[in-house]
């Protein structure tokens, strides 16, 4: 009889392994990076083209804002779409598993929750940093042709190569704020619905907020401070530089991947 007890004990590396496998072969992932690719970069080129087409009938107040905020066009608004293909794609990763019941087998193959809920979590970052800064560098270097010849703008500017690498790095942020939404949920419409009315519709209704503490709970809303690491300068009277934003959003995010950890332990599968 074979001695079980001689075998190696699963652990991390083998789970790290496993989540890559499962994430790089469903069809949903690689087509939603696809997607968001496609969707992002190729809007903002056909905006950025628009806006250079029309630059002669333009009004002088137009170039000048323009000219003072060309991440407007080449980096924030390929952002503001991607942002939406990642929030989804992040609660389709774990609450995906949940809806077909994989998540039963997997805890079967590994009991230790945690380290399951680990290997996702540093998988996905992973994948996601690198799309994101890939998304950022290609909008931006894209973009930066299309309208070269009336709005000159370079790495070396200002601000402008901590704002493209911190794109990516929202990017994944955001992958991983929706993953643990996903994981707390555990239903896919549900926790898209709370991930994308979060971003587009209460961070925005804070701004109607009055006084002093209306401004400060607009600006501590987990993606509006997070969205500042890719200004490259901000408004005057901003109540938290580029790098305190992120470290909010990342606050945010920590909090949230750790009540889905309490709850993935806790919870019957």
């Amino acid at each position: 009889m074979s001695d079980y007890s001689v075998l190696p004990r699963a652990g991390l590396p083998g789970m790290l392994r496993s989540e890559w496998t499962k994430l790089r072969t469903v069809r949903s992932t690689v087509w939603s990076i696809v997607a968001m690719a496609g969707i992002a970069i190729g809007l903002m080129s056909v905006i950025a083209w628009s806006i250079m087409r029309q630059w002669d009938s333009a009004g002088a107040s137009d170039h000048d804002y323009l000219a003072r905020h060309p991440l407007e066009i080449v980096l924030a608004r390929p952002v503001f779409i991607a942002q939406l293909v990642i929030a989804v794609l992040g609660v389709m990763v774990i609450s995906a598993e949940y809806t077909t019941g994989m998540v039963r087998s997997t805890l079967q193959a590994q009991p230790r929750r945690l380290t399951v809920l680990t290997a996702k979590i540093l998988v996905f970052a992973a994948l996601m940093l690198v799309v994101g800064e890939a998304l950022a560098f290609g909008g931006f270097f894209l973009g930066r042709a299309i309208i070269a010849e009336h709005i000159p703008v370079s790495l070396g500017d200002p601000g402008v190569t901590r704002s493209v690498i911190g794109a990516g790095l929202y990017i994944a942020m955001l992958g991983l704020f929706a993953l643990a939404f996903g994981a707390i949920v555990r239903h896919t419409a549900g926790a898209i619905t709370g991930v994308l009315g979060l971003i587009l519709i209460v961070s925005q209704l804070t701004q109607l907020l009055p006084g002093s503490w209306g401004a400060h709970v607009n600006a501590w809303m987990p993606t509006n401070a997070g969205r500042l690491i890719f200004e490259p300068t901000l408004p005057a009277g901003a109540l938290l530089t580029q790098w305190q934003g992120f470290a909010v959003f990342s606050g945010w995010t920590a909090l949230l991947l750790a009540v889905a950890a309490y709850l993935f332990k806790t919870r019957d599968a």
